[in-house]
């Protein structure tokens, strides 16, 4: 998956959080839209029809278009946090059956009248968006956040092929230019741009390779402490003030100078205590019992997708922070990479050239 196809993911679970959970009253009244809806997998049809039970409501899946994923499963939230947590993956409706009746599914999308029956279905701007998982409700939104990204861009779908490809080329051109001597210094080149791709796995440049892998993957953990400390964005702009959540709940959030033992028994914390770089307090996030502004201190929202949790400093300051340090791993990361493979090309381009004036 390449790094926009995830954006666009993230993004996608993030709006959905503010659509309006779909229920019975709402079924029976409703002239459409976008909802979110969560249940237990019932059944999947012939017709790409996925069955999904919540209570006495059971709603039909159009899988047509949809964007359906498996979630892994990941214990712990969201202390556990694990930087090779691995992604989600993107599964086909005729993989469904093999799933247990029951498994958690999370719907969300468009809801239109299809004979005579409110169903999900994707459209063209807005594809369905369905996901499979276990574990609390609560903890869906921040585990996609943080689990939906690449896990590294030096091998891809593509690459395999990219590589084949470009051997035959490079193959192609040493053979026509084998018995030219004027051209030796081509066939060195060819031969040698053959052995490239496995060049960061070799000494001397796969210690440089190591620290490519090592400060990659420190990058994809700030991306994700990004993103997760501005989940209450969505909400509230910036961070601050109060509003009403799509189930009417009021949500905002307060500053406190320290957490004590009992509000960290209850708050969970949206990324790591050890990130707080200095003493700017704590900001709570969660739902509020009114819009009045006081001294209140957030607490669990009824909304499992609304976002309840503690954050080590101002969330505006520490996600540029993160989205600066990721930027400048991913940097160093890649010049390391480079200067392995650059190390190596020296080196087997310097023996080829000796092995060659010895003939």
């Amino acid at each position: 998956m390449s790094r926009h196809t995830w954006r666009v993911f993230r993004r996608r679970i993030d709006e959905l959080r503010q659509r309006p959970i779909l229920d019975y009253g709402i079924c029976r009244s409703t002239g459409g839209g976008e909802f979110r809806f969560t249940g237990g997998f019932e059944s999947v049809t012939d017709s790409h029809t996925l069955w999904v039970r919540s209570g006495a409501l059971t709603i039909p899946v159009s899988l047509a278009g949809a964007w359906t994923w498996l979630l892994p499963m990941q214990e712990g939230f969201p202390e556990a946090f694990d930087p090779a947590e691995e992604t989600p993956e993107r599964i086909r409706w005729n993989r469904i059956s093999a799933l247990n009746e029951g498994a958690k599914v999370f719907v969300g999308g468009e809801l239109a009248l299809r004979d005579n029956r409110w169903t999900f279905v994707s459209t063209r701007e807005n594809p369905l968006l369905v996901i499979f998982y276990d574990g609390p409700d609560h903890s869906l939104t921040a585990r996609a956040i943080r689990a939906g990204r690449h896990r590294n861009e030096y091998w891809n779908t593509l690459t395999p092929y990219a590589l084949a490809l470009g051997a035959l080329c490079e193959i192609f051109i040493a053979v026509n230019f084998l018995y030219r001597p004027a051209f030796r210094l081509t066939v060195i080149t060819s031969l040698t741009a053959i052995l490239i791709p496995l060049f960061p796995f070799v000494p001397p440049g796969v210690l440089f390779t190591l620290a490519y892998r090592r400060l990659w993957r420190r990058g994809r953990v700030f991306r994700a402490y990004r993103d997760l400390v501005r989940l209450p964005f969505r909400y509230l702009p910036g961070g601050e003030g109060r509003c009403r959540l799509p189930g009417g709940e009021w949500y905002g959030s307060c500053r406190l100078e320290t957490l004590s033992d009992g509000m960290r028994e209850r708050i969970p914390l949206l990324i790591p205590e050890r990130e707080q770089k200095k003493n700017d307090g704590w900001y709570v996030y969660g739902a509020l019992d009114g819009p009045e502004e006081g001294g209140e201190v957030p607490h669990e929202p009824l909304d499992p997708f609304a976002t309840f949790g503690a954050v080590p400093g101002s969330p505006a300051v520490l996600a540029r922070r993160y989205n600066f340090t990721a930027y400048a791993l991913e940097t160093v990361s890649w010049i390391l990479l480079l200067a392995g493979i650059g190390l190596n090309v020296f080196f087997v381009r310097m023996i080829f050239v000796l092995f060659l004036a010895a003939l």
